[in-house]
């Protein structure tokens, strides 16, 4: 029989009719035996996400040594689920020991995993299945990396002896048993730890939307939808800005092949979108896949005569990004440039000091800062064999007045991504979309 791995997002344990709604997908298919659970997301426009809430715990008890502000609405809010939802089930002693352990703990992730902690419970529960704790199965090295083969062995192992179970999403424990979690939406990595170790057939991510559109739906009308994506367009579509599933997700599944399905909780019917090794087995041509953006992007541009007879050059600006520990999105050179494209926020308050050291290693000409750029990423496989494709998008910009401040192509041709001012990002993407759409 088919075996599908589950993982439902924070949207879709909000409230007790979504919770239902995961119930009667889970039921509607035998074949769905592993679910993963995110912490509870927004239930209305203005609501606070649980993990939002957790975090605030944790800052609450560092100031005045008690949680209990802010405990009071994560307590109100399970003890509501519960109630609606008709459990025999009492949660408060669950409730009683993660404030406990709040105000024990010596790190935000304890408290920023019990979300998804208390969402699995509670899941377990209304699906009446077992409760597997991601602190017994996902383990992380004492340096705070993912330990991805003796993760492996254990969820393969413990969930042998399992013929349905609910797991929490996004954490994990160190050596010494503390728990560590991933980035923020690290659930989505979980479900595909979890797919890999029971070698399911299908990794199902369950979402809000109907799948991964063309581009973002607030930017354009009504984009079309993506039926197949790859797993390498889907890590740059992800990684610029598309949000429907973390960037790094892909990875425990790549090597297996294991084909991950993007679905909507509150539309299941729809076929959603299929992410699969290579699409070119299982869908018709195209020239582009999708079109994703992100703001919040700083320039460096160096300027040095001669910068290209100068060995090390290059290597001694980023051993100054090194020692600040930033890292570097883009680096478009020239015979006698280099510019260092940098997320805002890797930067902080550390411009100035970062811009001196620059000048104490390589003695540049000029150093120049372009600030507010934000950087738009046109991905699909089908440009490396298509003429033309690079003119169409720059034509599409000139026509919209819209100028480009930077150019970047890696010679796998999966992506061609350019520069522009932030403010023009909209534009610009409205623009591409419409060229190829």
């Amino acid at each position: 029989m088919e075996l599908k791995v589950c993982k439902f997002g924070g949207t879709s344990m909000a409230t007790k009719d979504s919770v239902l709604k995961v119930k009667n997908i889970i039921q509607s298919d035998n074949s769905r035996r592993f679910v993963i659970v995110s912490a509870p997301g927004k239930r209305f426009p203005g609501d606070e996400k649980v993990t939002d809430l957790l975090y605030a715990c944790y800052e609450e008890k560092n100031i005045s040594g008690s949680c209990r502000g802010y405990f009071d609405k994560i307590r109100e809010r399970f003890v509501s689920l519960v109630k609606e939802l008709e459990l025999d089930f009492d949660i408060i002693p669950y409730l009683d020991q993660v404030e406990k352990g709040i105000i024990e703990s010596t790190s935000p992730d304890y408290a920023a995993s019990r979300g998804e902690y208390l969402s699995a419970i509670i899941m377990a529960q209304v699906l009446k299945m077992d409760f597997v704790d991601a602190a017994d199965v996902i383990k992380f090295t004492a340096k705070g990396i993912f330990d991805s083969e003796f993760t492996n062995d254990l969820v393969s192992k413990r969930l042998s002896f399992y013929n349905g179970a609910v797991i929490p999403g996004f954490y994990g424990t160190l050596p010494d048993g503390k728990i560590k979690t991933f980035t923020r939406g690290g659930s989505d990595f979980t479900g595909a730890i979890v797919a890999r170790a029971v070698e399911a057939d299908i990794y199902e991510n369950w979402t809000d939307v109907d799948g991964f559109m063309t581009t973002d739906p607030r930017i354009v009308n009504n984009p079309r939808l993506i039926d197949y994506l790859s797993y390498d367009e889907l890590r740059e579509l992800s990684y610029m800005g598309a949000g429907v599933l973390h960037p790094e997700s892909t990875f425990p599944l790549q090597a297996t092949g294991i084909p991950i399905n993007i679905k909507n909780t509150f539309n299941p019917s729809a076929p959603g979108t299929m992410i699969v090794k290579d699409t070119a087995t299982v869908s018709a041509p195209r020239l582009i896949t999708g079109i994703a953006g992100r703001k919040g992007f700083t320039t460096i541009f160096i300027k040095k005569s001669m910068m290209n007879s100068e060995i090390g050059f290059c290597r001694k600006v980023l051993s100054v990004l090194e020692y600040y520990g930033i890292n570097m999105e883009h680096m478009p050179t020239g015979i006698d440039t280099m510019s260092l494209i940098i997320a805002d926020n890797e930067l902080e308050n550390n411009l100035d000091e970062i811009l001196d050291r620059i000048r104490g290693k390589v003695n540049p000409d000029l150093i120049y800062i372009y600030r507010n750029i934000s950087l738009i990423a046109i991905v699909g496989h089908g440009m490396s064999n298509q003429l033309g494709t690079a003119a169409k998008v720059f034509s599409a910009l000139a026509n919209a007045n819209i100028n480009v401040k930077m150019i970047d192509q890696g010679s796998s041709e999966i992506n061609i991504i350019v520069g522009v001012n932030a403010d023009d990002m909209n534009r610009a993407i409205s623009a591409i979309y419409h060229a190829f759409f």
